[in-house]
């Protein structure tokens, strides 16, 4: 079989960094028309194999081709120059712009008359007109992206890649911020694109959408492949198992746990903000894993958030094992023994450029800072500060060359772990998790998921939001769903079932004959 027959070809890349063999010898082969798929757990080296395709990254050894001719990409300029496009997970918008302008970024057009250059609104608009024509997108061009919502944001990203008239687009983790039927559309745009003969690389841990979707998949651990199967051959069995290097007979830990008294009162919540949630009520048992479930909308999130004090409340009543408190800023809240984990780790929780260990103890050492005094003196100790930091990175698994290393560094999984870390540190008794698994791979969802039992049956309060619904019912004990700011019903039992949560988060009305 001739190189050729491949639109991109990625032959034994290598890449080495300080501590640690992100690629060993990896090799891609990608075909016009496709979606190849490309899996494995966090920190497998996915991300750095893209990198160094995109031109982010320079490889040590080894040779990347474009329809049968070798190539040295050395920026994502050039990259694109050679019909490449890549949508990050993390999306970085330039949001004061309008949605026109982001389309056309770098590439803006121009007029020019008598030496003066001025940007040619109409060709920015119109150009940017036809691309959602293409791709059957009602967007308003002229719209702030500051305005969008990040799936919004999202598909402009795709459109993007679509003006640029790419060959092969990357997509990681192109669903985490999707709704159902957004991802529809995505997956219709997808379709089109193999039409026209582009090839896809869709990186997801999203099993079921990998068996819809792709093509061929290729599964990489530990820096090297494992191999390339027809996605028709393979079943979510043999995915995992190939991931993981082990068979995972259980996708969740057997419940060991027993909820106890009523530990957290919420009564009769309502935001200062019109638009948010109203008169929510519920309570949380010692020892429970209480689900939170709800559409893109439903203002899960902004929930929990004014619980632990980051927003204003107008009204409402919060008691923690029977006496009334008062949560008017976070570190409040973090008082009273609650921790919250944020939905946006890039946005709202890691601290990028800072290490392992700063991005550990940020919380703890501002809350108790004596804590890390060395005696009665008061300066910082730390050895004491490494100690802690190395307890959690060891305690989760964590996947880091040193504890030095910026955070940003690490994969998404293994930031997740850090912040775990971090409040894991403040030894919570109440502890809010915002989307836990999002962009998790399955191996690691799963030490999730054992973490989340073990805080259960240490009489622990967990409070989990999750769009995916096996995830949900899965783990928790009780369901509380959410429709348009109101709670709609709490399930428990039996009553849980697909079809009920989605009925409950689809109608508030649903929810008004619920048993509470």
């Amino acid at each position: 079989m001739s190189n050729s027959e491949y639109v991109l070809e990625a032959v034994e890349l290598t890449k080495t960094f300080p501590g640690v063999k992100a690629l060993d010898k990896v090799s891609l082969r990608v075909r016009p028309g496709t979606v190849h798929a490309l899996m494995g757990e966090n920190g497998a080296g996915k991300s750095t194999l893209m990198k160094c395709i995109y031109g982010i990254y320079s490889p040590d050894e080894g040779s990347i081709s474009m329809n049968g001719q070798q190539v040295h990409i050395t920026s994502p300029r050039n990259a694109m120059d050679l019909g490449i496009a890549m949508i990050h997970q993390e999306l970085h918008p330039v949001r004061p712009q309008t949605v026109a302008e982001n389309i056309f970024l770098g590439r803006i057009p121009y007029k020019k008359a008598a030496g003066v250059r001025w940007v040619d609104k109409a060709a920015l608009i119109n150009g940017t007109k036809k691309v959602f024509e293409q791709l059957g997108l009602d967007i308003d061009p002229k719209q702030k992206v500051a305005e969008l919502s990040t799936s919004y944001c999202q598909l402009i990203e795709i459109a993007r890649s679509v003006s640029i008239g790419a060959k092969v687009v990357i997509m990681d983790e192109p669903t985490s911020s999707l709704t159902e039927t957004e991802t529809e559309i995505l997956f219709r745009i997808i379709r089109q694109l193999k039409a026209e003969n582009v090839a896809i690389i869709y990186i997801s841990h999203k099993i079921d959408e990998i068996l819809q979707i792709s093509d061929e998949i290729t599964i990489m651990r530990d820096g090297q492949n494992v191999g390339t199967w027809l996605a028709s051959e393979m079943t979510t069995d043999m995915i995992v198992a190939r991931m993981v290097g082990r068979e995972m007979t259980d996708r969740f830990p057997h419940k060991k746990h027993t909820p106890g008294k009523d530990y957290l009162k919420v009564e009769n919540f309502t935001s200062t903000n019109p638009h948010s949630f109203k008169n929510v009520s519920f309570t949380v048992r010692k020892g429970e894993i209480f689900g939170i479930g709800g559409l893109v909308g439903s203002q899960r999130s902004e929930l929990m958030e004014a619980l632990f004090g980051l927003h204003s409340v107008a009204e409402g009543k919060v008691s923690i094992d029977g006496k009334e408190v008062h949560i008017k800023q976070p570190v409040d809240a973090i008082k009273n023994g609650m921790a919250l984990l944020t939905e946006d780790r890039r946005k709202t929780g890691i601290i990028g450029p800072a290490s392992i260990t700063d991005n550990t103890l940020v919380v703890e050492q501002n809350v108790n800072s004596k804590r890390y005094y060395m005696g009665s003196l008061p300066f910082i100790d730390n050895g004491k500060r490494n100690q802690d930091a190395q307890k959690y990175v060891d305690m989760l698994r964590t996947k880091t060359p040193t504890l030095k290393t910026a955070i940003k560094t690490l994969s998404g999984g293994n930031q997740q772990k850090v912040l775990l870390g971090r409040w894991l540190l403040t030894e919570p008794d109440i502890l809010i998790l915002d989307e836990p698994t999002r962009g998790i791979d399955v191996g690691a969802k799963y030490e999730i998921y054992e973490l989340m039992e073990q805080m259960a049956q240490n009489g622990k309060c967990v409070i989990m939001i999750s769009s995916e619904m096996p995830e949900l019912m899965g783990m928790s004990d009780r369901i509380m769903v959410m429709c348009e700011g109101h709670k709609s019903g709490i399930l428990e039992g039996p009553e849980v079932t697909d079809e009920k949560i989605m009925l409950l988060a689809s109608t508030f009305e649903a929810g008004r004959e619920e048993k509470k």
